[in-house]
């Protein structure tokens, strides 16, 4: 767990992160935008508010290890003003 997690295991798909401009997705080198979506393929949100929230999870996360909480799981809250596409 700790060190370099590897990435680029999706063929042709980038996904970045700057601290303080939050997740951003590439498929070949155009813009794409993260989503939800459940197993039977519908798309309950879509775009900035889910990159925000994979971000403040993610970040959330990795806090609660560095102060040694002694847990590693985080849940989101439901995301109130989604956009479905």
């Amino acid at each position: 767990m700790i060190g370099t997690q590897p990435t680029g295991a999706i063929e042709g798909v980038v996904i970045s992160a700057v601290s303080h401009e939050g997740l951003t997705v590439t498929v070949n080198g155009k813009p794409a935008r993260l989503a939800v979506v459940t197993e039977d393929g519908q798309v309950i949100a879509a775009g900035d508010d889910v990159a925000r929230e994979a971000q403040a999870v993610a970040v959330n996360c990795y806090r609660g290890f560095l102060k040694g909480k002694g847990f590693l799981r985080v849940l989101s809250k439901p995301i109130e003003h989604a956009t479905k596409t």
